[in-house]
């Protein structure tokens, strides 16, 4: 199936009340579950290569060229995504290897420079029929740099929106980055008013943190793009630590990656059922 453009999931989903799941590709294993989970469900899925990711593996393009090559073989719509690019040569990079969907992060900087930064990546992208996702407002912790108690403001939303053109906009709203325990606590009643105010999809950063319940109220309240990250390499590491411990003389990767592999597509499988993305 050709790759699509995330607007391709996610205006419908905005319109349906459904979420849309972002899934954070670090190894070939991570996209091989995230599609193979999506495929089970039917539904459409987000593999994102974050900035990252991208420097671990000394370059875009190896992880990009895998993703992208499992995205292409798929039997269900497949977005493959640049998450956080706050270099704009990553993006450049990302939009000719192939991407349809790119994130540029210019929340670090001041509003006037976010928008400027921003509304030149939008033009840059749409003129090859890229999707561009921005953030404004500062979510909690990616690399120590964000303020976790910062919200965005719907009007300085709705203003950000206009002033760049933006297909989506990630939001504070209460989660914050690298969470282990599943204890954040969204702000409802602002994700309410930014869904009421802000003309294009949401995207809610941090969701390994936020509880299955209060994940399902985020979408059911005005959010639509999921990120996950943490939690699934949290999955990961449990089921390697639980195989080689079972196994300790087992020296073949596919093995216990296998296994990891195998509980990460499971749990996007329930991930999936508790964003109502199907």
């Amino acid at each position: 199936m050709p790759l699509v453009t995330t607007d391709h999931l996610l205006d419908p989903a905005r319109a349906e009340g459904r979420g849309v799941g972002a899934f954070n590709v670090i190894q070939i294993e991570h996209a091989e579950a995230f599609v193979a989970a999506a495929t089970e469900v039917g539904a459409g899925v987000v593999l994102q290569i974050s900035q990252n990711a991208a420097r671990w593996h000394g370059g875009l393009e190896p992880v990009a060229a895998a993703s992208l090559a499992i995205a292409r073989a798929a039997e269900v719509p497949v977005v493959v995504h640049l998450d956080h690019a706050e270099d704009r040569d990553l993006v450049t990079e990302a939009i000719e290897l192939g991407f349809t969907s790119v994130m540029y992060d210019g929340s670090a900087l001041d509003y006037e420079d976010n928008v400027a930064a921003t509304a030149e990546v939008v033009a840059q992208a749409r003129a090859v029929g890229v999707f561009v996702e921005a953030e404004l407002g500062k979510v909690g912790g990616k690399d120590g740099v964000h303020a976790p108690g910062v919200r965005t403001d719907p009007a300085e939303a709705v203003e950000f929106v206009d002033a760049t053109g933006v297909d989506a906009l990630a939001v504070a709203v209460g989660s914050s980055h690298a969470m282990t325990d599943r204890t954040a606590w969204l702000d409802f009643a602002r994700i309410a008013e930014l869904r009421a105010a802000v003309p294009v999809p949401l995207v809610l950063h941090g969701s390994s943190g936020v509880p299955d319940a209060d994940l399902t109220r985020a979408v059911e309240t005005g959010m639509t793009k999921i990120n996950v990250s943490t939690h699934l390499n949290n999955t990961l590491t449990t089921a390697l630590r639980a195989y080689l411990d079972e196994n300790p003389t087992v020296v073949d990767p596919r093995k216990y990656l296998g296994a990891g592999r195998d509980a990460m597509r499971a749990e996007v499988v329930r991930l999936l059922g508790v964003l109502r993305a199907a």
